[in-house]
């Protein structure tokens, strides 16, 4: 196998970093599977061309926070992570399953986190691994449980929402005004990202302001607000243009807002993962975006 290579990621390693996450999400998909989990898939195509758009960004804005680990038979491991203003998160991490427990995971994750030295505030997502708990919670992360919500959404309960509207690229700063007073830092350049690929809601009003990102899929992507008001019509909004089966991922227990609006849509509540955080309390009003934080 030869001798590991901790080094900077480029451009010309992103396909092989996207096989690397994919296998290796697919092995803890499976490995923590609970009864009645849907079966574990790979990544969908359309899912593969956002990774791999996503990933490009992050080597571009952020080259010091993207590396590759490679031996004799190719790359075996890959991290990705994004520095915003003295914010620092951890978009991706993963280790070939096959290589697990050889030395690869931890001075990745120390490579990545050196982007973040300067950084008094930090991130990340981390999936059920009790493995990966221990990983973070030993790099002085303090871990808050997340839930997310599933079910068929009922429509008949939805309230008369006023005072959303579309957004577009002249929100900016005042989304990162959001970001700045939720999470401490502004999302900057990922915006541009964002964008591209998303469908954006704005509620700004002389009592509250906020966003919320839809995916492809019209779920939830990333929602801040300055109230739980505004955040709650925001949401409800963003249920009302999504689809009739929810997936509404990403809550902490300092978010009880959304969960009053999830259990007023009669949805069923789940509880998976961490969000794992260094230097600052969860955020809200607040619903992050997973890997871009």
């Amino acid at each position: 196998m030869g001798d590991l290579l901790i080094r900077p990621m480029t451009l010309d390693d992103v396909e092989d970093a996207e096989r690397v996450s994919d296998e290796g999400f697919f092995e803890l998909e499976t490995r923590m599977r609970r009864v009645g989990d849907p079966a574990p898939e790979h990544r969908s195509a359309a899912h593969r061309r956002r990774w791999l758009e996503r990933t490009s960004h992050l080597v571009r804005t952020d080259p010091g926070g993207c590396w590759a680990a490679e031996d004799g038979t190719g790359t075996v491991g890959m991290a990705t992570s994004l520095r915003r203003e003295t914010l620092w998160c951890l978009a991706t991490y993963a280790v070939l399953p096959q290589r697990q427990g050889q030395g690869i995971g931890k001075p990745l994750l120390a490579a990545a986190m050196t982007h973040g030295q300067a950084c008094t505030r930090a991130m990340l997502s981390a999936s059920m691994d009790p493995r990966a708990a221990r990983v973070y919670h030993q790099a002085g992360f303090a871990l808050h449980p997340q839930m997310h919500f599933t079910g068929t959404l009922d429509r008949s309960v939805l309230p008369v929402i006023e005072k959303v509207r579309e957004g577009s690229g002249g929100d900016v700063d005042l989304m990162d005004s959001l970001d700045r007073a939720t999470r401490g830092a502004g999302h900057g350049v990922d915006h541009e990202l964002m964008l591209r690929e998303q469908r954006l809601l704005v509620s700004d009003t002389s009592t509250g302001s906020g966003y919320a990102y839809l995916d492809e899929r019209g779920r939830v992507a990333l929602l801040a607000a300055s109230n739980r008001r505004t955040a709650t019509r925001l949401l409800w909004a963003a249920l009302a243009e999504g689809p009739d089966e929810v997936v509404l991922r990403h809550l902490t227990g300092a978010n009880q807002w959304a969960l009053d609006v999830g259990f007023a849509a009669r949805l069923q509540l789940h509880q998976a993962g961490y969000l794992a955080l260094r230097g600052m309390n969860p955020p809200a009003p607040y619903v992050h975006s997973g890997a871009l934080l």
